[in-house]
């Protein structure tokens, strides 16, 4: 397969920057990079553009970096969060992916190439969650997340059977109380009886009137 050496003009992901000098495939040069003039062949009188395209190329990537710093700043404040529907035991329908984190940096005002987001396993357990962002060779970013029920926690059959069971084991508080009213009553009663014995017990007695007797004629 025949290749050719071309002069790179734009940065090219795996291929190089602006000023490289980098050996393609001679289709691939012809039918891609020359049309969208993402290069030029590699000839004496293309050579005297290096310099500037170096040039042009740091300027660049001064500009490139700036911006990732500034980027860098805005994901170190973000907050997220997902609210999704669960089932029973808190279990999830469906997962987050790197899209689902792409759209929702978007609504925050954050764009930012969905490729950077280096989510590989879709997140599918609620709770705290971490990824990393790789926003320029230099600069990765690591973010959390949180992703939340928005119905309540239905528990499953095993927790329902395990606080059944608790509460079977428990005293019942009615009979408590009943049982702690009926003491209290009785003694109460008691109590009363008592005062109301002795109560008596300290009265004088009064002397009966002797009785009538008939007189004679």
């Amino acid at each position: 397969m025949a290749h050719t050496e071309v002069l790179l003009l734009k940065p090219l992901e795996n291929l190089g920057a602006e000023g490289d000098q980098v050996k393609v495939r001679a289709g691939y040069a012809r039918n891609y990079l020359y049309p969208q003039k993402l290069a030029v062949p590699l000839t004496q009188a293309n050579r005297k553009h290096v310099e500037s395209l170096k040039k042009r190329r740091a300027e660049r990537e001064v500009q490139e970096l700036q911006g990732a710093q500034d980027l860098a700043k805005k994901l170190e404040k973000v907050s997220l969060a997902f609210a999704v529907k669960t089932g029973e035991g808190g279990k999830m329908f469906g997962a987050i992916t790197a899209a689902d984190l792409h759209k929702k940096l978007e609504e925050s005002g954050i764009l930012i190439d969905k490729r950077k987001i280096h989510l590989h396993t879709p997140i599918k357990t609620l709770g705290k969650h971490e990824t990393k962002i790789k926003i320029h060779s230099e600069i990765t970013v690591d973010i959390s997340f949180d992703v939340v029920s928005e119905n309540p926690i239905e528990p499953t059959a095993e927790e329902k059977a395990a606080a059944a069971a608790a509460e079977e084991g428990k005293p019942r508080r009615t009979e408590k109380r009943s049982t702690r009213s009926k003491t209290h009553s009785a003694e109460k009663a008691e109590t009363e009886a008592a005062a109301e014995k002795e109560e008596k017990s300290d009265k004088p007695v009064r002397a009966k009137k002797p009785a009538k007797t008939e007189k004679s004629e």
